[in-house]
Protein backbone atom coordinates (compact mmCIF):
# COMPACT_ATOMS: atom_id res chain seq x y z
CA UNK A 1 0.00 0.00 0.00
CA UNK A 2 1.40 3.40 -1.00
CA UNK A 3 2.26 5.76 1.82
CA UNK A 4 0.58 9.17 1.95
CA UNK A 5 3.69 10.67 3.58
CA UNK A 6 6.90 10.37 1.58
CA UNK A 7 10.53 11.37 1.93
CA UNK A 8 11.95 12.80 -1.31
CA UNK A 9 15.71 13.27 -1.51
CA UNK A 10 16.33 16.42 -3.55
CA UNK A 11 20.02 16.76 -2.75
CA UNK A 12 22.19 14.34 -0.79
CA UNK A 13 25.52 16.12 -1.11
CA UNK A 14 28.00 17.96 1.08
CA UNK A 15 30.09 21.13 0.55
CA UNK A 16 32.09 19.07 -1.96
CA UNK A 17 30.89 19.95 -5.47
CA UNK A 18 29.90 16.47 -6.61
CA UNK A 19 28.16 16.63 -10.02
CA UNK A 20 25.75 13.80 -9.18
CA UNK A 21 24.73 15.09 -5.75
CA UNK A 22 23.11 18.47 -5.28
CA UNK A 23 23.50 20.36 -2.02
CA UNK A 24 21.65 19.07 1.04
CA UNK A 25 17.88 19.33 0.63
CA UNK A 26 15.04 16.90 1.18
CA UNK A 27 11.27 17.15 1.13
CA UNK A 28 8.59 15.61 3.27
CA UNK A 29 5.49 15.30 1.11
CA UNK A 30 2.38 14.89 3.22
CA UNK A 31 -0.81 14.70 1.24
CA UNK A 32 -0.85 17.66 -1.12
CA UNK A 33 1.82 19.65 0.73
CA UNK A 34 5.61 19.68 0.49
CA UNK A 35 7.90 20.71 3.32
CA UNK A 36 11.49 21.29 2.19
CA UNK A 37 14.28 20.79 4.72
CA UNK A 38 17.48 22.68 3.90
CA UNK A 39 18.11 24.65 0.73
CA UNK A 40 21.28 23.42 -0.93
CA UNK A 41 22.39 24.68 -4.33
CA UNK A 42 19.99 23.69 -7.10
CA UNK A 43 17.05 23.03 -4.81
CA UNK A 44 14.30 24.27 -7.14
CA UNK A 45 15.62 22.42 -10.18
CA UNK A 46 15.77 19.23 -8.14
CA UNK A 47 12.20 19.87 -6.98
CA UNK A 48 11.12 20.28 -10.60
CA UNK A 49 12.80 16.99 -11.49
CA UNK A 50 10.82 15.26 -8.72
CA UNK A 51 7.63 16.98 -9.87
CA UNK A 52 8.20 15.79 -13.42
CA UNK A 53 8.71 12.29 -12.01
CA UNK A 54 5.23 12.42 -10.48
CA UNK A 55 5.47 14.24 -7.12
CA UNK A 56 2.79 16.86 -7.71
CA UNK A 57 3.39 18.74 -4.44
CA UNK A 58 6.87 19.74 -5.66
CA UNK A 59 5.58 21.75 -8.62
CA UNK A 60 7.54 25.01 -8.18
CA UNK A 61 4.62 27.40 -7.65
CA UNK A 62 3.56 25.19 -4.70
CA UNK A 63 6.88 25.46 -2.83
CA UNK A 64 6.05 27.57 0.21
CA UNK A 65 7.40 25.84 3.35
CA UNK A 66 11.12 25.62 4.17
CA UNK A 67 12.86 24.35 7.30
CA UNK A 68 16.56 25.12 7.78
CA UNK A 69 18.70 22.95 10.06
CA UNK A 70 21.57 25.43 10.40
CA UNK A 71 23.14 28.27 8.46
CA UNK A 72 26.17 26.61 6.82
CA UNK A 73 26.36 27.72 3.20
CA UNK A 74 25.88 24.25 1.71
CA UNK A 75 22.49 24.10 3.46
CA UNK A 76 21.40 27.67 2.61
CA UNK A 77 23.01 28.69 -0.70
CA UNK A 78 19.70 27.85 -2.39
CA UNK A 79 17.68 30.23 -0.21
CA UNK A 80 17.50 32.91 -2.93
CA UNK A 81 16.49 30.21 -5.42
CA UNK A 82 13.68 29.01 -3.13
CA UNK A 83 12.43 32.54 -2.45
CA UNK A 84 12.53 33.87 -6.00
CA UNK A 85 12.41 31.16 -8.67
CA UNK A 86 8.99 29.74 -7.71
CA UNK A 87 7.67 33.31 -7.61
CA UNK A 88 8.89 33.89 -11.16
CA UNK A 89 7.13 30.63 -12.05
CA UNK A 90 3.81 31.74 -10.57
CA UNK A 91 3.82 31.27 -6.81
CA UNK A 92 1.60 33.90 -5.16
CA UNK A 93 1.73 32.83 -1.50
CA UNK A 94 4.15 34.17 1.09
CA UNK A 95 6.92 31.66 1.84
CA UNK A 96 7.11 30.32 5.39
CA UNK A 97 10.73 29.88 6.50
CA UNK A 98 11.60 28.09 9.75
CA UNK A 99 15.08 27.83 11.18
CA UNK A 100 17.55 28.71 13.92
CA UNK A 101 18.36 32.23 15.12
CA UNK A 102 20.00 34.13 12.29
CA UNK A 103 17.74 32.80 9.55
CA UNK A 104 15.59 35.95 9.70
CA UNK A 105 18.57 38.24 9.09
CA UNK A 106 19.84 35.92 6.34
CA UNK A 107 16.46 36.01 4.58
CA UNK A 108 16.21 39.78 4.87
CA UNK A 109 19.72 40.21 3.45
CA UNK A 110 18.99 37.86 0.53
CA UNK A 111 15.86 39.81 -0.37
CA UNK A 112 17.76 43.09 -0.03
CA UNK A 113 20.46 41.78 -2.36
CA UNK A 114 17.80 41.06 -4.99
CA UNK A 115 15.89 44.31 -4.43
CA UNK A 116 16.45 45.55 -7.99
CA UNK A 117 15.43 42.21 -9.49
CA UNK A 118 12.24 42.15 -7.41
CA UNK A 119 11.44 45.75 -8.33
CA UNK A 120 11.94 45.12 -12.04
CA UNK A 121 9.71 42.05 -12.01
CA UNK A 122 6.97 43.79 -10.02
CA UNK A 123 6.93 47.08 -11.94
CA UNK A 124 8.40 46.19 -15.32
CA UNK A 125 6.84 44.39 -18.23
CA UNK A 126 6.83 40.93 -16.63
CA UNK A 127 3.41 39.78 -15.38
CA UNK A 128 4.73 39.02 -11.89
CA UNK A 129 2.42 38.99 -8.88
CA UNK A 130 3.14 41.25 -5.91
CA UNK A 131 3.33 38.69 -3.11
CA UNK A 132 5.05 35.43 -4.06
CA UNK A 133 8.54 36.74 -3.28
CA UNK A 134 7.70 37.66 0.32
CA UNK A 135 8.73 35.58 3.33
CA UNK A 136 7.48 35.11 6.87
CA UNK A 137 10.40 33.90 8.97
CA UNK A 138 10.01 31.87 12.16
CA UNK A 139 13.12 31.47 14.31
CA UNK A 140 12.52 28.20 16.11
CA UNK A 141 13.21 26.77 19.52
CA UNK A 142 13.17 23.17 20.68
CA UNK A 143 9.73 21.57 20.43
CA UNK A 144 6.75 21.81 18.10
CA UNK A 145 7.32 24.48 15.44
CA UNK A 146 4.56 23.64 12.95
CA UNK A 147 1.25 21.82 13.12
CA UNK A 148 -1.72 21.28 10.84
CA UNK A 149 -4.52 18.73 10.66
CA UNK A 150 -2.24 16.01 9.32
CA UNK A 151 1.31 16.84 10.40
CA UNK A 152 3.34 17.91 13.41
CA UNK A 153 6.92 19.15 13.06
CA UNK A 154 9.30 19.25 16.02
CA UNK A 155 12.70 20.94 16.16
CA UNK A 156 15.40 18.79 17.75
CA UNK A 157 18.57 20.46 19.11
CA UNK A 158 21.67 18.75 17.71
CA UNK A 159 25.45 19.12 18.06
CA UNK A 160 27.24 20.87 15.20
CA UNK A 161 30.09 22.86 16.67
CA UNK A 162 29.29 26.44 17.61
CA UNK A 163 26.20 26.57 15.36
CA UNK A 164 22.76 26.54 16.92
CA UNK A 165 21.55 23.62 14.82
CA UNK A 166 18.40 21.53 14.66
CA UNK A 167 17.18 18.24 13.32
CA UNK A 168 13.46 17.80 12.68
CA UNK A 169 10.88 15.12 13.42
CA UNK A 170 7.86 14.96 11.12
CA UNK A 171 4.93 13.05 12.59
CA UNK A 172 2.04 12.33 10.21
CA UNK A 173 -0.89 9.98 10.67
CA UNK A 174 0.81 7.21 8.72
CA UNK A 175 4.54 7.75 9.29
CA UNK A 176 7.18 9.37 11.47
CA UNK A 177 10.34 10.62 9.73
CA UNK A 178 13.36 12.02 11.58
CA UNK A 179 16.01 14.14 9.86
CA UNK A 180 19.31 14.63 11.66
CA UNK A 181 20.74 17.62 9.82
CA UNK A 182 24.48 17.98 10.40
CA UNK A 183 25.37 16.67 13.84
CA UNK A 184 27.80 14.83 16.03
CA UNK A 185 26.25 11.84 17.85
CA UNK A 186 23.52 12.98 20.21
CA UNK A 187 20.97 11.27 22.45
CA UNK A 188 18.39 13.74 21.13
CA UNK A 189 18.28 11.92 17.80
CA UNK A 190 18.14 8.50 19.47
CA UNK A 191 15.13 9.50 21.56
CA UNK A 192 13.33 11.21 18.68
CA UNK A 193 13.97 8.38 16.23
CA UNK A 194 13.13 5.44 18.49
CA UNK A 195 10.78 3.22 16.52
CA UNK A 196 10.35 5.76 13.71
CA UNK A 197 9.63 4.75 10.14
CA UNK A 198 12.65 6.51 8.61
CA UNK A 199 15.77 8.00 10.15
CA UNK A 200 17.62 10.15 7.61
CA UNK A 201 21.08 10.73 9.04
CA UNK A 202 24.39 12.26 7.96
CA UNK A 203 27.49 10.07 8.11
CA UNK A 204 31.20 9.88 7.40
CA UNK A 205 33.44 6.92 6.61
CA UNK A 206 35.98 6.00 9.27
CA UNK A 207 38.17 4.47 6.57
CA UNK A 208 38.15 7.65 4.52
CA UNK A 209 38.57 9.72 7.67
CA UNK A 210 41.93 8.02 8.30
CA UNK A 211 43.31 9.61 5.12
CA UNK A 212 42.62 13.20 6.25
CA UNK A 213 44.99 15.70 7.77
CA UNK A 214 44.98 16.00 11.55
CA UNK A 215 43.16 19.34 11.47
CA UNK A 216 40.34 17.97 9.31
CA UNK A 217 40.11 14.89 11.51
CA UNK A 218 39.71 17.09 14.55
CA UNK A 219 36.95 19.06 12.85
CA UNK A 220 34.92 16.17 11.48
CA UNK A 221 35.18 14.07 14.63
CA UNK A 222 33.61 16.89 16.67
CA UNK A 223 30.78 17.99 14.37
CA UNK A 224 29.77 14.94 12.31
CA UNK A 225 28.88 11.27 12.90
CA UNK A 226 31.07 8.34 11.88
CA UNK A 227 29.64 5.15 10.39
CA UNK A 228 30.38 3.24 13.60
CA UNK A 229 28.74 5.94 15.72
CA UNK A 230 25.70 5.96 13.45
CA UNK A 231 25.50 2.18 13.72
CA UNK A 232 25.31 2.51 17.49
CA UNK A 233 22.65 5.23 17.22
CA UNK A 234 20.54 3.07 14.91
CA UNK A 235 21.03 0.02 17.14
CA UNK A 236 19.44 1.95 20.01
CA UNK A 237 16.72 3.74 18.03
CA UNK A 238 15.79 0.80 15.76
CA UNK A 239 14.19 2.79 12.93
CA UNK A 240 12.32 0.74 10.34
CA UNK A 241 14.75 2.15 7.77
CA UNK A 242 18.01 4.08 8.10
CA UNK A 243 18.75 6.31 5.09
CA UNK A 244 22.16 7.92 4.64
CA UNK A 245 22.71 11.42 3.27
CA UNK A 246 25.38 14.12 3.50
CA UNK A 247 27.88 11.29 3.08
CA UNK A 248 31.53 12.16 3.57
CA UNK A 249 33.30 9.13 2.06
CA UNK A 250 36.67 10.50 0.85
CA UNK A 251 37.14 7.83 -1.82
CA UNK A 252 35.28 5.02 -0.05
CA UNK A 253 32.44 3.42 -2.04
CA UNK A 254 28.81 3.60 -0.97
CA UNK A 255 28.76 -0.16 -0.43
CA UNK A 256 31.81 -0.02 1.79
CA UNK A 257 30.30 2.81 3.81
CA UNK A 258 27.13 0.77 4.36
CA UNK A 259 29.35 -2.17 5.34
CA UNK A 260 31.05 -0.02 7.99
CA UNK A 261 27.64 0.61 9.54
CA UNK A 262 26.71 -3.05 9.17
CA UNK A 263 29.55 -4.10 11.44
CA UNK A 264 27.63 -2.46 14.28
CA UNK A 265 24.01 -2.36 13.12
CA UNK A 266 21.96 -5.26 11.74
CA UNK A 267 18.91 -3.30 10.52
CA UNK A 268 18.02 -2.13 6.99
CA UNK A 269 20.20 0.67 5.59
CA UNK A 270 19.83 2.57 2.32
CA UNK A 271 22.49 4.81 0.81
CA UNK A 272 20.40 7.76 -0.35
CA UNK A 273 20.80 9.32 -3.78
CA UNK A 274 19.29 12.43 -5.32
CA UNK A 275 15.65 12.09 -6.40
CA UNK A 276 15.03 8.83 -4.58
CA UNK A 277 11.65 8.53 -2.85
CA UNK A 278 11.00 6.56 0.33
Amino acid sequence: MAQDTRLVLLGTGTPNAEPNRSGPSVAIVSGDNAFVIDLGPGVVRRAVAAWQAGVAALEPSRLRHAFVTHLHSDHTAGLADFLLTPWVLGRAETVQVYGPPGVKAMTEHVLAAYEQDIEQRRKGLEPANDSGWTAAVHEVKTGVVYQDAGLTVEALPVEHGSWQAFGYRFRAKDRTIVISGDTAPTDTIIKAATGCDILLHEVYSAVGFATLSRSWQEYHSKVHTSAEELGRIASEARPKLLVLYHQLRWGVSENDLVAEIGRVYDGPVSSGRDLEIY
